[in-house]
Order: structure tokens, then sequence, then C-alpha cells
């Protein structure tokens, strides 16, 4: 009797397992992106054309101490360390990536904002 029970609860298992196969995702190039604002220590997440990029920052004496790093696919990482002041921002430019990150007030936030070209272009 027990034998029965634990294979009817087996093959149940399986069953579950099959059904909900088809709901997970499936590409591995499905990257997860996040632009901000993040707090300290919370990552920002791009990928463009086989170009990654994550960024965080940690309040450092009024300012945002931000890490960066890029790669390609296949490709050697770029670190870049910066600091910011609040409201201050940097652009970064590569062949296949161009974002700018932006220090928030008092230092607590870092955001990915559009290029000015894009806030100031009459579409």
């Amino acid at each position: 009797m027990v034998q029965l029970i634990r294979s009817i609860f087996v093959a149940a298992a399986i069953a579950l397992v099959m059904a909900l196969a088809p709901a997970t995702p499936t590409l591995a190039d499905e990257y997860v992106t996040n632009l901000g604002p993040v707090g300290p220590n919370e990552p920002i997440l791009a990928a463009f054309s086989g170009q990654r990029f994550l960024a965080f920052f940690v309040p450092t004496q009024g300012s945002c101490a931000v890490h960066t790093f890029m790669w390609k696919d296949a490709g050697a990482t770029t670190r870049v360390m910066l600091s910011l002041s609040p409201g201050e921002m940097v652009r970064f430019d590569e062949a296949h990536l161009s974002l700018n990150l932006l220090c928030g007030v008092d230092a607590s936030s870092l955001a990915v904002v559009p290029p000015t070209e894009l806030l100031t272009s009459n579409n």
C-alpha cells in the first residue's frame, strides 16, 4: 500500500513538473535590465548588442562613489570607478552602448537618464 501511494505521488510530481515546464524562460540570452533609480549597493544592469553594463554606488562623504563594469559577451571587462557629487552626471560611450548615470539628491540614488539630445529634440 505504501509503495502504491509513493508511486502515485511521484507520478503526480512528474506531471506537475511537465505541466509547468512551458512557463519557464527558454532563452538564456534574456538579461535582466534595471535602469534605476537604485539605492546604495543596488545594481544598475543594462545589455545592448552584446555589450553588458553593471554599476552600483556607495554614498561616501556626501557623494556617490560609483563602480562600473562593462564587457562584451566574449571579451575583456573594463572597470571604472569615479566619484559624482549630487546632481552630477557622467556619460559612458562604447561602440554599442551609450548611457548617462546621474547621482541623485543627497547622494541617495543612482539612475540611468536619457541622453541630452533626446531631452532637447522636438519630435
